[in-house]
């Protein structure tokens, strides 16, 4: 790998730590965090420790709700609004290691902090943003929709998260670079994400084109709405929501995956041994017992087994080996996407493994964005360098929906 041009901004010995460390830092172009405020927090924790992670982060969290706090008092909502931002994020590093089944208690608290201080900046500026319910099934979904201050109908982006984010993360991403464009905002918390997994239990569901089909549903009975240009951003694990939402539901008029992933499997396969991913879960029952001995070793390590203790949680399951048994569901048919597709991956990135052969499935017209060391943006979601991932996917987008119309600014 070509990490010479990020060391400078490690941190942590350990790269989990700072892969989590750079992606709250790259928020902050969004407006959800402070590089030197959060470095700072990052100098107080302890390497490889938990505990002093939660500490450091969720400490810059409530000091930063304080002095948004304080702001507000003396009526100065600019700066209420850009301290409660950051620490909508800061309480959402905080718990992002005690996500595993039966999670500690704070957990539930800092994630009800995050959208207590996510949800006061749509207080203060409604024009800015809405919360939403969006129905599905028996219950409603959670989001939010930020509408273009554009005239007229307007076309739409539905940012789809991942394993561990959310729906108010899911705007610092690519919402601000979307509203500049032109484009109405709309993020959710589908099953196994958000509000759904935390306040009601709700675990993933390979069948991603149901709960993207009540989305799309909800978005077109909205005012000033193009329907005819309606685009979707799967984001992390999105990258495979996206587009096994793309191959099962009609009125998208474009789907981006960052990164790309065809089948969870083989994504999983990409980071065992060779001589042990094919029989992965059905194969050589002795190989499986020593991949079993060594995932269950490996979960007890706050880093090494963080994947594996989430995804247990966030499916429903109780045993590595039952994660990796329901991870066969978990495949798009990419023959079936009708929409235009934009498939990313990133140099530095251990998942988007499966992005060429989803590429290579995909009959609809597409694209293919690679993300280099070199251009500062080879980590997950180009976590340090998303301003350059999306300039060069919403001139895909707006290419894809509007040509050269000059309407989309």
């Amino acid at each position: 790998m070509h990490t010479h041009n990020v060391r400078a901004l490690d941190v942590f010995k350990d790269s989990l730590f700072n892969a989590q460390l750079q992606r709250f830092v790259g928020h902050t172009g969004a407006g959800g965090a402070d590089i030197g405020e959060c470095y700072a927090a990052a100098s107080s924790i302890r390497e490889g420790d938990g505990e002093s992670w939660y500490s450091g982060w969720h400490g810059l969290a409530e000091r930063t709700e304080l002095q948004a706090e304080a702001s507000l008092a003396l009526g100065h909502t600019a700066s209420a609004r850009s301290g409660l931002l950051k620490a909508s994020n800061y309480y959402h590093a905080a718990y992002m290691f005690m996500m595993q089944p039966e999670p500690d208690s704070r957990l539930l608290a800092a994630y009800r902090a995050r959208r207590r201080a996510f949800e006061k900046v749509t207080v203060l500026f409604p024009q800015w943003c809405r919360r939403i319910e969006i129905p599905f099934e028996q219950r409603h979904l959670h989001g939010y929709c930020f509408p273009s201050q554009s005239p007229g109908p307007r076309p739409v982006l539905i940012i789809t998260g991942g394993y561990d984010s959310t729906a108010e993360e899911s705007y610092f991403f690519s919402g601000p670079a979307a509203l500049a464009r032109g484009y109405h905002v709309v993020t959710y918390d589908g099953p196994g994400q958000g509000a759904e997994l935390i306040e009601n239990g709700q675990v993933f569901r390979p069948d991603w084109e149901t709960v993207l089909r009540a989305v799309l549903a909800w978005v077109q009975q909205q005012p000033n709405v193009d329907s005819a240009r309606i685009a979707q951003l799967g984001i992390s694990f999105g990258g495979y929501l996206g587009p096994r939402a793309a191959s099962g539901v009609e009125g998208l008029a474009a789907t981006i995956a960052d990164p790309g992933q065809q089948s969870l499997l083989e994504e999983f396969r990409t980071r065992l041994p060779k001589f042990i991913a094919p029989h992965v879960p059905n194969g050589n029952r002795f190989l499986l017992r020593i991949l079993e001995r060594v995932m269950n070793r490996r979960m007890k390590h706050i880093t090494e087994g963080w994947a594996l203790r989430r995804g247990l949680w966030v499916h429903g399951v109780q045993t590595p080996f039952q994660y990796l048994k329901l991870a066969e569901q978990y495949v798009t048919d990419g023959s079936k996407i009708c929409c235009p597709m934009l498939i990313c991956s990133a140099e530095n990135d251990d998942i988007g493994q499966t992005a060429d052969a989803l590429y290579a499935a995909v009959r609809s017209p597409k694209s293919r964005l690679r993300f280099t060391a070199a251009e500062g943006a080879a980590g997950h979601c180009e976590s340090l360098g998303r301003s350059t991932f999306n300039m060069r996917a919403f001139d895909w987008l707006d290419e894809i929906l509007f040509g050269s119309d000059s309407r989309v600014a």
